[in-house]
């Protein structure tokens, strides 16, 4: 299963990111799937990184932030950067990987009526067939303008195991969710059947972070408007904000919004790696480790 790289080039501070990245890729192989931990190394794509390559990768600053737009000019200019969700989507299809785990995926940002704003993540998740594992869209978004488009893309939106949408720090974000699943087997059931219809695009499975380490709405709320004041004064825009934000909502919650992310983190590997095993095993002739 597929793992992005922009959580160690942007979303973490070092040496968290060299960290998070480790126990992120152990627990999926503890739970019985083989990591793939995805970025752009000095102009290769690469699919599956070593520790050497880990580290240099959380240690390198500056590196670029891709998306499907830049993806192709890093790699021809041989340069490095870490791979967001749709460039991570891109990356694991070529390889032939349908299953990917991150934090909380891109959306509409606040205000994108006069910015126009809105991640390529969104139009990747329409066009390429493969199954995202995350918290949710990030709760510094416009979250029901987020929801209204992927609706109109045709996304299937998913909460596991509640009927609340996850709002990537929050358990739940006060939305109902358009869709629910309780189980990995019915996520693989769900992602095979897409694929037998012929249908594009993948699906979102949000997943709520573990209620020990989540950030209440209500607290983050009043959080989030500051830092976007700050941003905004700052004339912060475009790909910097989410670093931004990121960055100043864990100071502005000491620590607690930066806890909550590593706890998603590795809570949407686990449950990655378990649909990645429910999808093995609906081919009797795949192996994967721990199976006979």
């Amino acid at each position: 299963m597929a793992l992005e790289s922009t959580v160690i080039t942007h979303g973490l501070p070092w040496p968290d990111n060299l960290e998070t990245a480790r126990r992120v890729e152990a627990e999926v192989r503890d739970a019985g799937a083989t990591p793939a931990t995805i970025a752009v190394l000095d102009g290769a794509l690469s699919i599956g990184l070593s520790e050497a390559q880990l580290e240099r990768l959380a240690r390198t600053p500056d590196v670029a932030k891709l998306s499907r737009a830049d993806l192709a000019i890093c790699m021809s200019q041989r340069r490095t950067g870490g791979t967001t969700v749709a460039a991570t989507m891109i990356a694991a299809r070529l390889a032939g990987i349908e299953v990917f785990a991150t934090g909380g995926i891109g959306g509409v940002h606040r205000g994108a009526g006069k910015s126009f704003d809105i991640s390529a993540d969104l139009q990747e998740l329409a066009q390429t067939r493969v199954t995202v594992i995350c918290a949710g869209a990030k709760a510094i978004l416009d979250l029901p303008a987020t929801l209204e488009v992927l609706e109109t893309l045709g996304v299937p939106v998913i909460a596991y195991g509640q009927d609340s949408l996850p709002a990537f720090w929050s358990a739940t974000s006060g939305l109902a969710a358009p869709l629910r699943l309780d189980s990995p087997a019915e996520i693989a059931a769900a992602h095979l059947m897409r694929a037998r219809l012929g249908l594009p695009g993948g699906q979102i499975i949000a997943n709520p972070v573990p209620a020990a380490d989540e950030v209440p709405l209500s607290v983050l709320t009043p959080l989030i408007e500051v830092a976007q004041a700050e941003a905004e004064a700052q004339n912060i825009s475009a790909k910097a904000v989410t670093p931004f934000l990121l960055s100043r909502l864990a100071q502005l919650s000491e620590g607690r919004t930066l806890t909550a992310n590593i706890s998603l983190l590795r809570n949407n590997a686990r449950l990655a790696a378990s649909v990645a095993c429910a999808l093995a095993d609906a081919f009797p002739g795949c192996k994967r480790p721990g199976r006979e």
